[in-house]
């Protein structure tokens, strides 16, 4: 039979209120310590500070060491390169963060309108091992350099700070103008390389004693530089 109506149902559930389900929640004791905010943390790195420029001890010691920088070995530099500047550089897109770096570097150089020296050393391995041998690396180099007046001035992120910041052209200031560089060359189109007069490029030349030997007028690749538009 069904059931009455008026019946009441029994329930082991009773809650009076949302409101005291909230104040349940809020007056549980937080097991979790709360963390030191980044203000708390500032204020500590500072007495900290003070207190080592303080003591006589520390202080002293400070300023009997020389900085880190000075007691660096001196910038690398390129013998006879005054009065232009030099990048090491590589036309590669095997490495698309190098090769946009690169591409950057000598767009900002090209835009000072002065004496530029471009060695691509993915055309020519002569470069690569002269960078090498300049800076005393043989593996761990990145590219591009950048080198003014002989001497080194770093790679992409250096020179993008030095731009930014009006450096870059204190450091050009007084180089001689070089209006070949505001277009592209139209012996190489812009390759900075030619193939070699005297082999066409095959690296083998032939003489009337000895046969075919070896050409010395161009690179491994049969290239040589373009003479319009190179230093």
């Amino acid at each position: 039979m069904w059931q009455p109506w008026n019946k009441p149902r029994s329930s082991s559930f009773s809650c009076s209120s949302f409101k005291d389900i909230q104040t349940l929640i809020l007056d549980e004791p937080s097991t979790t310590k709360p963390k030191p905010s980044i203000f708390h943390r500032v204020t500590l790195a500072n007495k900290l500070l003070r207190a080592w420029s303080n003591h006589p001890k520390l202080a002293a010691r400070a300023s009997e060491d020389p900085p880190r920088a000075a007691q660096t070995q001196p910038l690398p530099s390129i013998p006879r390169a005054e009065q232009r500047v030099v990048v090491y550089f590589t036309s590669l897109r095997v490495v698309r963060g190098t090769f946009e770096d690169c591409k950057t570097v000598r767009s900002i150089l090209r835009g000072f309108r002065v004496a530029l020296d471009e060695r691509d050393v993915s055309m020519d391995s002569g470069f690569l091992a002269e960078l090498r041998r300049v800076t005393g690396r043989k593996t761990g180099l990145t590219l591009p350099r950048v080198f003014v007046n002989g001497r080194y001035v770093g790679g992409a992120e250096e020179v993008r700070w030095l731009h930014e910041n009006g450096e870059l052209r204190k450091l050009l200031e007084g180089l001689p103008a070089a209006d070949s560089h505001l277009r592209a060359c139209h012996v190489c189109d812009d390759h900075r390389f030619l193939l070699c007069g005297e082999c066409s490029g095959a690296r083998k030349v032939y003489a009337e004693k000895g046969g075919f030997k070896t050409c010395t007028a161009c690179n491994e690749s049969g290239l040589i530089r373009c003479i319009s538009c190179s230093c």
